[in-house]
Parts: structure tokens; C-alpha cells; sequence
């Protein structure tokens, strides 16, 4: 196995560690499922244009619905782990980097997450308290690199959404990638670039979306929690 093999397999290791402390910490497992409601109710306020666009609602559903939220993510990062040594070997070395992105940003946001939930108190999640627990977790690096994160995948993502032949072949490998337990990884590339072959400017959507979320946390850390309404 290659070292982008090695360094998924590490990202997935550190969500399942997340997953098993919650497990075993009283109460933790629904706090961190209220605290990922909680954000994407936020991400679907903040995002509320592009989510409405019909030009830019795919990537924006995608991005919220994929690469983030309160959705069960187990069964497909165990299809992940599993085929790790496949993925290196059958799929372009690029593509390959988009499963790194994607697992590393997996294994920073729950790490956060389950910072943010033991950092709130007990009961509904309101803004004041979320922008509270935001300024006590602080991790001011670690969420401006979230945020690069989903801009990386994004742009990378663009890229192969313009290589029609990528696109086309990937729709002829569903039946193929299903026989070797390749099925979620390849129905989350397809869908990935068809939400971003839509796209008028991807560059325009993925800076439109960096600069939003860079000037929520920039006023979270102010301790302006009106910016969470």
C-alpha cells in the first residue's frame, strides 16, 4: 500500500476512535448528533441562495449532505477502509487524493464535533451556548483548515467534472464497482462531479461558500453569536 493509502486508513482510524468515545462517554453520542443538526441547520440558513439556485443547489446539497452533516457515515467509510488497497490500485492517483481530502476532513470534523458537545451543556442547543463552546474549543487553525478542506475537495472535484470521458466512465462502472465493494465510493465520485459539471463557476461557488464560512468563525471568536441567526 502506497502512503495515500496509509494516511486514509489513518484519517478513518481517527473517526472510528471518535465513534467508539462516544459510545462510552454517558450521553455523548446524542449531544455531538444534536451539535451536527445544530450546524447544518446553520450551513442551510447560510447557504440559503445557493441552495435555492438551481445552478448551484447540487453542489451545495452535495457538500452539505456528503461532505458534512448529521447522516451516518459508518457504512461507507467501513466500504472505504475495506478497499483502500483497490482504490490506489484502480482509480487515477488524483482520484485517489479526492479520498484522502475527504478523509481527512471526515476525521477533523468529528474530532471537533465531539470537542463542541462536551464543551455545551446539557439540553437543547442554543445560539448563545454553541457560541460559547465555540470560543472555549477555539482550534482557530484546525477550522480555518476545515474550511481549505471542502475548498480542496471542491476544486478538485471541478477539475474532473470537465473530463467527460471520467464522468461517463465512472457511470459504466456502477455495476463493476458494485461487484468488488466499490459502490459507495464510486456513486460519491459520480455524484460529486455531475453536482459540479452544473456549476456555471465553480471557482465563484467555492469562494462564495470559503468566505462565508471564514467570516462566521472570525465572528464566533468575537463573540458575535448573532451571526449564527
Amino acid at each position: 500500500m502506497d502512503d495515500v493509502g496509509r494516511r486514509i486508513l489513518d484519517h478513518l482510524a481517527v473517526v472510528q476512535a471518535e465513534r467508539v468515545a462516544r459510545t462510552i462517554t454517558p450521553d455523548l453520542e446524542p449531544r455531538v448528533l444534536a451539535v451536527k443538526a445544530f450546524q447544518q441547520a446553520r450551513l442551510t440558513r447560510t447557504h440559503a441562495d445557493l441552495l435555492a439556485d438551481d445552478r448551484t443547489a447540487p453542489a451545495a446539497r452535495f457538500f452539505l449532505d456528503e461532505l458534512y452533516g448529521p447522516r451516518d457515515f459508518t457504512a461507507r467509510d467501513a466500504q472505504f477502509a475495506r478497499v483502500v488497497p483497490a482504490l490506489v490500485r484502480l482509480f487515477p492517483g488524483d482520484v485517489a487524493g479526492i479520498v484522502e481530502h475527504v478523509a481527512a476532513l471526515h476525521a477533523l470534523s468529528e474530532s471537533l464535533d465531539t470537542a463542541m458537545a462536551q464543551a455545551l451543556p446539557a439540553g437543547p442547543i442554543r445560539a448563545p451556548d454553541y457560541a460559547r463552546a465555540w470560543r472555549r474549543v477555539g482550534q482557530a487553525a484546525q477550522r480555518a483548515q476545515q474550511i481549505a478542506w471542502v475548498a480542496d475537495i471542491g476544486m478538485a472535484l471541478e477539475g474532473h467534472a470537465k473530463r467527460r470521458l471520467l464522468r461517463q466512465t465512472l457511470h459504466w462502472m456502477r455495476a463493476p464497482a458494485h461487484a468488488v465493494g466499490l459502490s459507495e465510493l464510486q456513486a460519491f465520485l459520480e455524484r460529486g462531479l455531475d453536482a459540479f459539471a452544473a456549476l456555471p463557476s465553480a471557482h465563484a461557488f467555492i469562494e462564495t461558500v470559503s468566505r462565508r464560512e471564514r467570516a462566521l468563525a472570525s465572528e464566533l471568536y468575537e463573540g458575535r453569536e448573532e451571526a449564527l441567526c
